[in-house]
């Protein structure tokens, strides 16, 4: 299970990278909405073509897709939202304030999900430790965007 943190910075690394092209995609193609589809498309078809060259692409059937919650399926606007996020934020406040923020907010919401189990999440309640943790990163924030 080790990989799996090693996953995580990785994307953590592709996070704060991938705010730079995204905000230059929209930013040189002068239509951010269409550089938002360039972005979809290219999510569609990585997933796509690694999912084929893992043999773990399968479609689910109608009454497996029934059975989703319907919240569940709004994760791909969730996923426009950061997109476009990065392409109005992130070169106007810069890459650290921007991915700061993005953090920051990410663990405050995680924190309440996995304390009430929402939408998925095992109950991991909060301690004092999870919140001195999360003011830290306010704190850390404040810092890297104002100074």
């Amino acid at each position: 299970m080790w990989y799996l943190y090693g996953l995580a910075l990785v994307a953590g690394i592709a996070n704060a990278v991938q705010g730079g092209t995204n905000a230059t995609l929209a930013k040189s193609l002068g239509q951010p909405f269409a550089a938002g589809l360039v972005v979809a498309l290219g999510t569609g078809t990585t997933l796509l073509l690694t999912g084929l060259v893992t043999g773990r692409l399968g479609l689910p059937g109608l009454a497996q897709a029934a059975q989703v919650p319907a919240w569940a399926w709004f994760g791909g606007c969730l996923g426009a939202l950061v997109v476009l996020s990065q392409f109005f934020a992130a070169q106007a406040i810069g890459a650290a304030p921007f991915l700061a923020i993005l953090v920051t907010a990410g663990v405050a919401t995680s924190i309440l999900l996995d304390h009430f189990g929402w939408i998925g999440f095992a109950v991991h309640p909060v301690t004092p430790w999870r919140i001195v943790g999360g003011l830290l990163m306010v704190v850390g924030v404040t810092l890297v965007a104002l100074f």
